[in-house]
């Protein structure tokens, strides 16, 4: 789960008390049933999941029915089917965590419900306490378990709930440190125990719960200390505590304001969780949620896609499936949004079962968050929504299901998900449709300033910021070492499934990311957070349909007067790495070609053919490198030999010097070997260029180094280019006015010129994100129009034909033409 960091509090017009009761759920046959069938409500219906089961518990009525939903949801339902071996491990596995949950439990105690749990500084204490609650209830709610309907469980869970009421959470106990376990985490979790425990709770103690979680959440529409109602992540886990809390008190008035805090009620569009925070707030940084690229932001100008974006989308997808066929069903019509977040906000940003790091935010630092967690929360959500969306997008959908559970033989998805997402998972995958395969595509998020980029063999991604993003996440004393998270760290995703697992965050070298260029040295735990650059220029241009694309950014590097320019030239399976114009004031500074955790310590590394030792404290300085083959990751070529340094060694650190919120002090080690570039000490205009091959062999790497596939045809501050030698397919990113062979620009520009035949396409963006319009000329004549983006014209020019393009409000979108050659 994430944290805010922000304080809310009620505006006068939003009173906290409990208010007037505007309607209970309804029972009767009169009216429409809430358990109506998820074809009559289109979009708004979910995955109709059989009702649940527990000891002595009801399933008549309307409050009665969705609260049946709502225990389905904890546990699978009444009808496991205990015979099949992956349900049965299940249920094995709910019944340890239940062992684990309930161990240390004395609500005799006076200091502590548990005995690692006494403090009463830290928030999360009460967060934690909870969630031990409500996970052993459910495995006393679940049949098949050693705990199942065992009444001296249940009494000690109950006696539990009193001692955390009368002890620490309610309208007697002031709140402190983080918000978000007193509104959010804590009410999610209590909230779950108390639909678990339901019939054995009585009436008063039913009371007292609700009352407690209403003292903190009253309302979905929970106002921040800053004025603003919470919005993005926090606005729907925020709906899901009133609604689950309405339904535990048979309230139907406050689900019809669950249901519109979801929605644009009010037609401002700064408030709506289902549209696109393109308008209206967005525009002036302070949206929070998704925009129409497929990038998330949270905390305004975070990058969240793998954090918040997967927690907002799991709680929706909960969401709508309580609502579903009743008189709350969302029938918004941006709910069709939803389709298009799955496509281009996970989809593009899932590599091998795994979330790309760059849009994880500071959960890249809490060892839970390990071993592709955060994509089996994407997978649950979408299996959840699968049945909403018929016809095309369902099967897209469980195409899509099919192949990310089929690719990540690192962690098996139908051995660790929750039973729920298991049954329904084994539906998904005992359909007719076939699984997707492996993406191939090039995605740029110009909202977040990230790019990716997927080929069959890998998958990379570019993380970059600007005067629109912030350069990395650290607070609650999490992240601490996140400094050069956004300075062009690049993430390469191989058949290692585990590479970016198994304590690679606490491992690597913070100050040698890769990709990045750096001023040597360490920051200051926490220096720079929450910083965005004083450089505009972030983004680029892709060729739609292919995976060819143009990526760079200006870097203005905090806490120093580092200075550069950086591209990525994605090329199929070839990206083309140039950088110029690094300059420092005082310092050495550095580019680092690779810094990879290694799956075998003993990795070969070639450099020109020749083998480099392969044992722990290897350093050296490699002189007129033209190739490198790294063994499990790929290689990479110098069309000017360049000068190295390489350097093995076996890194240990404690996850604690990187989170002291969660992290252990148990130190881990891992074999690491870094490449990179010395600019040496206050380099003025210094620059490099290689070509990185990832997953290419030896042979091939080689080969390449003696044939570049790609040439460098500018490398300046005014233009970085380079051609394709197969096809002649020129890229470039021109940080000024400039001109690269037949291709000018009258400013900042990042295009792709691609000539096929008698076709010749074009791509172009305005990565400041500033600019009215871009013109380029290209020196060719005999063109005309075959067809053209909207807002993009041409006109004869001397030397060849001019194209401009509408930049204005697209937020660096690109924008394309195709000509024709008469």
């Amino acid at each position: 789960m994430n944290h805010t960091e922000h304080t809310h509090h009620r505006d006068s017009t939003h009173p906290v008390g409990p208010g007037p009761r505007t309607g209970a759920l309804p029972g009767g046959a009169s009216r429409r049933t809430v358990l109506a069938g998820a074809a009559a409500v289109g979009a708004g219906a979910v995955l109709p999941l059989a009702p649940g089961a527990g000891p002595a518990r009801a399933a008549t009525g309307g409050a009665a029915a969705l609260r049946e939903r709502w225990h389905t949801l904890l546990t699978g339902g009444p009808d496991l089917d205990q015979g099949d071996q992956r349900i049965a491990a299940a249920v094995e596995r709910t019944g340890k965590a239940a062992v684990t949950a309930a161990k240390g439990l004395d609500p005799t105690r006076t200091d502590g419900l548990f005995p690692d749990l006494t403090g009463t500084t830290l928030s999360n204490q009460v967060t934690t306490a909870f969630k031990r609650l409500a996970t052993a209830a459910t495995g006393w709610a679940v049949p098949g378990t050693p705990q199942y309907g065992d009444t001296a469980l249940r009494d000690l869970l109950l006696a539990g709930v009193d001692w955390m009421l009368a002890n620490r959470y309610g309208p007697a106990h002031t709140r402190y440190d983080n918000d978000w376990d007193w509104e959010i985490g804590s009410a999610l979790a209590l909230n779950d125990a108390s639909v678990l425990l339901y019939d054995a709770l009585g009436a008063d103690r039913l009371a007292r719960i609700t009352a407690a979680v209403r003292h903190y959440t009253p309302d979905p529409n929970l106002w921040r200390a800053d004025r603003q109602i919470a919005t993005g992540a926090n606005r729907v886990w925020i709906s899901t505590v009133v609604a689950v809390n309405a339904v535990l008190r048979d309230d139907g008035g406050d689900l019809v304001r669950v249901r519109d805090a979801l929605s644009d009620v009010e037609g401002s569009g700064a408030n709506s969780v289902l549209a696109f925070n393109d308008v209206s707030a967005a525009a002036e940084g302070t949206g929070e949620g998704f925009y129409s690229d497929g990038s998330f932001l949270q905390h305004y100008k975070h990058p969240y896609n793998g954090g918040y974006g997967k927690e907002l989308l799991s709680s929706l997808s909960r969401l709508l499936h309580l609502l579903a066929g009743t008189d709350w069903a969302v029938t918004d019509p941006d709910l069709d949004n939803v389709r298009r977040w799955v496509d281009e906000g996970f989809d593009p940003l899932i590599a091998r079962g795994d979330v790309m790091a760059s849009v994880c935010g500071r959960e890249i630092a809490r060892p839970s968050k390990q071993g592709h967690v955060s994509a089996q929360t994407v997978v649950e959500a979408v299996v959840r929504l699968i049945p909403g969306f018929p016809g095309e997008t369902a099967d897209r959908f469980t195409a899509l299901v099919k192949q990310w559970i089929a690719e990540d033989t690192y962690r098996d998805f139908l051995g660790v998900t929750d039973l729920a997402s298991l049954v329904a998972a084994q539906q998904v995958m005992a359909s007719a449709v076939p699984a997707r395969g492996r993406l191939v595509a090039h995605q740029q998020y110009p909202r977040m300033d990230k790019a990716a980029h997927h080929r069959p063999s890998f998958a990379l991604g570019v993380s970059a910021c600007s005067t629109r993003i912030y350069n990395y996440e650290s607070i609650q004393n999490e992240n601490l070492h996140g400094w050069h998270l956004s300075d062009g760290m690049v993430l390469l995703y191989t058949d290692d499934l585990g590479h970016y697992s198994e304590d690679y965050w606490p491992t690597v070298d913070p100050a040698r990311l890769p990709g990045t260029t750096v001023m040597a040295g360490r920051p200051a735990d926490a220096a720079g957070q929450r910083t965005t650059s004083t450089a505009d220029w972030a983004g680029g241009a892709g060729l739609p349909g292919t995976t060819l694309g143009a990526y760079g950014m200006e870097l203005r590097a905090y806490g120093s007067t580092l200075t550069g320019l950086k591209s990525w030239f994605c090329l199929d399976d070839v990206i083309a790495c140039t950088g110029s114009g690094i300059t420092a004031g005082a310092g050495r500074a550095e580019t680092v070609v690779e810094n990879r955790k290694l799956r075998d310590a003993g990795a070969a590394l070639l450099v020109d053919g020749v083998p480099a030792a392969t044992g722990t404290g290897w350093s050296a300085d490699l002189d007129e490198v033209r190739w490198v083959h790294l063994e499990g990751t790929g290689g990479y070529v110098f069309p000017v030999p360049a000068t190295l340094r390489g350097l093995r060694e076996e890194r240990t650190a404690a996850w604690r010097e990187i989170n002291t919120k969660y992290g252990t002090d148990t130190p881990v080690t891992r074999p690491y070997l870094t490449l990179w570039q010395d600019h040496g000490e206050a380099p003025d205009g210094a620059g490099y260029f290689w070509l990185q091959a990832p997953a290419a062999s030896a042979e091939r790497t080689r080969l390449w180094s003696q044939a570049p596939p790609v040439e460098l045809i500018a490398a300046t501050t005014a233009v970085h280019a380079v051609r394709r030698v197969a096809d002649g397919l020129l890229a470039a990113n021109f940080w000024t006015a400039g001109t690269a062979q037949e291709l000018t620009s009258d400013g900042p520009a990042s295009v792709l010129v691609r000539p096929d035949g008698k076709t010749v396409t074009i791509a172009l963006s305005d990565p400041t994100q500033l600019r009215a319009s871009v013109t380029v000329t290209l020196a060719q004549r005999g063109l005309t129009v075959v067809s053209a983006d909207s807002g993009v014209s041409t006109a004869p020019a001397p030397e060849g034909i001019r194209i401009t393009a509408d930049t204005s409000g697209r937020h660096g979108a690109t924008l394309g033409l195709t000509l024709k050659r008469s």
